[in-house]
């Protein structure tokens, strides 16, 4: 049974628990709810979460580790003169599980037994068999990546069953213990509550945990490109030309540069419009214009950002182009092609704005109400209150929403690719086309590198570079409002 389908019957039984856990309290309570020691549906609840919760974590587990192991045992069996590193040893299992798959198609549509699975020989045969129900294989099947698929598609196949015999035991066995405990006299809403504040730690250390797996996947794989590659040419070299092939210079200067450099554009168009809207809609508009316009600022935040990077590609680079290219209408030669520097972060800034407008707009509207006051009531006009009073009390909590805007900027990706081009320069144009950090991680890590090489490594030293400097400007931008918050609320 596939895990989708072992999934929804584990949730069928634990509604019937919720059910028939209920219904044996009522029975036990002779239908007189002031005799149950907890509220009907904590009995309900409490045979639903014995029989859901271990059901799901087996079901989670071995969903997670069969793969692994089973990938494991199977890379065993290739022969070690088949592959040179473990690069082409990946290759060699994305073939071996491409066949096993084919094979189950093959079963599921009957054009093959379970039985001559095991007996298939002829690798030419399984390339026309696969063909024949339309799994297409493109590389030719070696004797060893058939067995291997083989014995992939039956230990698959094994641990399926075992699978769902295992979920559907400890499901069951919770569901029957539960109910069998379940008595007017049973503090069901006690285990209710500890189940519950187990499965609130638990998704709280599992975000804390993913945390920690990300950062130490970068670590670790940073350390091995530092010891194929010399960090000082990483990090001072000033020329970014990866080569598969070997003699790449994998300097980080112009990524850097190019990162910075269209996130500032960004800033000085998000920044002043953001906050000139936040002024506005917070200090002078009314009730009806601030309900109207507010949400629809916003939406600007909900906008995919591959949309914005087409809104780059296939409108502001041309109509920049228009004014400041060859035959432009400003009569000056500027700009060659629409991915450029300018372009991108125009387009960047404009996404910014909602983040800047409302994180601002909020943080003025926590400025008392009573400074306000005490500033009209000596005689300032509304502008000098703003300038004089609010601005500056408002500021500690609105330079964090610009480092909160500009590290959103420096990992920004679609309109980068889109918009600004692939060129790695050190240059002051911002009619030129340029290229950033992540741009350059989503280049690296495409097509079938060998992720023992430095190329492929790279994007991980660019990672955990770019995860520290984003990581600082939140630290300072929290530690910002945090002293705000302190001392307005």
């Amino acid at each position: 049974m596939s895990a989708f389908w072992l999934l929804i019957l584990v949730v069928a039984l634990a509604l019937v628990g919720f059910v028939l856990g209920r219904a044996r309290a009522m029975s036990d309570a002779e239908g007189d709810v002031r005799r149950l020691h907890s509220l009907p549906k904590y009995y309900g609840t409490n045979v639903m979460l014995a029989t859901i919760v271990p059901g799901l974590f087996v079901l989670v587990a071995w969903v997670i580790m069969q793969p692994i192991i089973i990938q494991g045992q199977v890379a065993a069996m290739i022969p070690a003169t088949s592959f040179e590193d473990s690069g082409a040893l990946n290759l060699i299992m994305s073939d071996v599980r491409r066949v096993a798959d084919g094979l189950d198609v093959a079963v599921g549509q009957g054009a093959l037994s379970l039985s001559e699975t095991q007996t298939l020989a002829a690798t030419d045969d399984v390339r026309g068999l696969l063909g024949s129900v339309g799994v297409a294989v493109g590389t030719d099947i070696s004797a060893d990546v058939l067995a291997a698929a083989q014995v992939y598609r039956s230990q698959s196949v094994t641990a399926r069953w075992m699978m769902t015999a295992l979920t559907l035991g400890v499901s069951l066995l919770g569901f029957f213990l539960a109910l069998k405990g379940t008595s007017r006299n049973a503090r069901a809403r006690n285990k209710v509550e500890s189940v519950m504040r187990t499965l609130l730690l638990a998704a709280a250390s599992m975000a804390v945990l993913t945390t920690l797996g990300i950062v130490l996947s970068l670590i670790f794989n940073t350390i091995e490109f530092f010891k194929l590659y010399p960090a000082t040419d990483f990090f001072f070299g000033t020329t970014w030309a990866p080569s598969f092939g070997g003699g790449s210079e994998l300097g980080i200067l112009p990524l850097f540069w190019g990162t910075f450099y269209i996130s500032i554009i960004a800033l000085l168009v998000a920044v002043p419009i953001g906050l000139f809207a936040a002024i506005y809609l917070s200090e002078y508009a009314g009730p009806k214009t601030r309900a109207f316009a507010k949400p629809l600022l916003e939406v600007l935040a909900g906008i995919p950002t591959i949309v914005y990077g087409l809104f780059a590609l296939l409108t502001v680079g041309p109509m920049l182009v228009s004014l400041f290219g060859d035959g432009g209408l400003l009569g000056v030669d500027w700009m060659q092609g629409g991915r450029a520097v300018i372009t991108a972060g125009l387009v960047m800034g404009i996404m910014l704005i909602p983040f800047v407008s409302s994180l601002s707009d909020d943080i003025i509207n926590a400025v008392p109400q009573s400074m306000r006051d005490g500033s009209l009531g000596l005689g300032a006009t509304p502008s000098e209150t703003i300038k004089n009073v609010i601005l500056p009390a408002a500021l500690p909590g609105i330079v964090g929403a610009i480092l909160l805007a500009a590290s959103r900027a420096i990992g920004e990706t679609m309109i980068v690719v889109l918009g600004a081009g692939a060129a790695a320069q050190l240059d002051m144009n911002p009619f030129e086309a340029m290229t950033t950090v992540t741009t350059r991680i989503v280049s690296q890590l495409t097509g079938d590198a060998d992720f023992s090489s430095p190329e492929a490594l790279v994007a991980f030293a660019l990672g955990m570079t770019l995860f520290v400097i984003t990581l600082g400007l939140n630290i300072i931008a929290l530690v910002i409002v945090r002293k705000y918050r302190e001392q307005y609320d």
